[in-house]
């Protein structure tokens, strides 16, 4: 078992976990939200931001300007399939998204979305812990390792899974802050 092998992967979940709380919508307008969106481009599914240009000119608005005209009526499908809440203004020439200002019960069920996701992470991070700690155990069990340096491996893997766990608060923290006060 390797130390940086065991960073990396709960590494993975902390970053998957960062990904997932970007695409919450925070009331702000959030041009990550649109990462998921794919659009059928030359029989190809493309990233959105790879066939427009997207901008957010005011806190509540984003635009998404297509490099290809043809592509808006597309694009506006896509984003109504997606289903992230905001439905996109299509003028001809560009796509408005606007975005609402929350209410108080919606904060209130995205923070308990975002305590939700954490928790998935925290998860994920003890079952790598759990693996590590498989690991560990079969090392000493076939003679690798002594007992000694298995209680070694063992405390090394609970610090790495109190650290990440710890910054997984902290960004759940973070996020439900923004969401109340915003």
């Amino acid at each position: 078992m390797e130390e940086q092998s065991l960073n990396q992967d709960m590494e993975k979940v902390l970053d998957n976990l960062k990904q997932k709380f970007s695409e919450v919508r925070a009331g702000r307008a959030n041009p990550t939200i649109l990462n998921r969106i794919n659009v059928e481009y030359y029989g190809q599914p493309t990233p959105l931001n790879q066939v427009a240009s997207i901008s957010v000119p005011e806190p509540r608005l984003i635009v998404i300007q297509p490099w290809d005209k043809s592509l808006l009526s597309t694009i506006t499908k896509e984003i109504e399939k997606a289903d992230i809440g905001i439905n996109p203004m299509n003028d001809g020439n560009v796509i408005r998204l606007s975005f609402p200002e929350l209410t108080e019960d919606r904060r209130k069920e995205l923070a308990k979305d975002i305590n939700k996701m954490a928790e998935e992470a925290k998860v994920a991070i003890r079952n790598v812990r759990r693996d590590y700690m498989d690991e560990a155990k079969a090392a000493l069990k076939a003679s690798e390792i002594t007992e000694d340096e298995e209680r070694s491996l063992e405390d090394k893997i609970q610090k790495a899974t109190d650290n990440f766990v710890s910054q997984i608060d902290d960004l759940t923290e973070k996020k439900e802050s923004e969401i109340m006060t915003v």
